[in-house]
């Protein structure tokens, strides 16, 4: 784990931004950085998602800080946490956001594409940019696309897990052969170096931490 500068390039509508950075920085899939802006206040850490990535940085998931703006310097820590892995026999992948973007699971469709995997992405909101052999579906179909996939991707919030648990005791057996990876998403102050706790939840095997042995858990740890 590094520290080191950065800075904000672009900002975007849908409230990403464009971030510089060294490329032994940039956060894979799943992973994050712990970004300050310089003369910040109150000086609270951001969490921060990769999208996409280039050679010399990456498009951050929104939100961004409401503050910050094209030019800002950044102190960036990391990348931090267990990012997503796609199995090498994958080959009907599904990338399923249950929350306000499918921004955080971008990063996989390229490597999904690399291994000739058809991909579903399930969300309710608009995609843009995402290859037309893609195939889009709302989230009212995830039983089947979840039915279809060999190995999906998913990304929600800590306090959803209840509602993916419902999706998959409708499949019934169906949903054991499914090897699946979870984003959980919480407030994460400490970003792994306090235990403070704020991240905390209850899985098959006791309380976890989604800033340390997280952010990206093997779905059957924690369903």
């Amino acid at each position: 784990m590094k520290t080191t500068r950065g800075k904000v390039e672009e900002i975007f509508l849908d409230g990403s931004a464009r971030i510089s950075c060294p490329p032994g920085l940039i956060p894979t899939p799943g992973q994050y950085l712990q970004t300050q802006a310089d003369g910040s206040y109150p000086p609270l850490p951001v969490c921060l998602f990769p999208s996409l990535s280039s050679p010399n940085g990456f498009r951050s998931a929104p939100p961004i800080p409401s503050e910050w703006t094209p030019g800002k310097s950044l102190t960036l820590r990391g990348p931090i946490g267990r990012g997503f892995s796609l199995p090498p026999s994958a080959r009907k992948t599904a990338l399923i956001s249950f929350d306000d973007s499918l921004s955080r699971l971008l990063g996989l469709v390229s490597q999904a594409l690399a291994q000739k995997s058809e991909i579903v992405a399930v969300c309710d909101t608009v995609v843009e940019g995402l290859p037309e052999i893609v195939e889009i579906q709302p989230l009212r179909s995830l039983p089947d696309v979840l039915a279809w996939a060999d190995y999906a991707a998913m990304d929600m919030e800590r306090g959803k897990l209840n509602r993916l648990e419902k999706n998959l005791e409708a499949l019934g057996q169906a949903a054991a052969r499914i090897e699946a990876q979870v984003l959980l998403r919480s407030p994460m102050p400490c970003a792994g170096i306090a235990d403070c706790g704020v991240c905390a939840f209850t899985s098959r095997r006791g309380w976890r931490m989604i800033c340390r042995e997280g952010p990206v858990f093997d779905l059957g740890d924690v369903i």
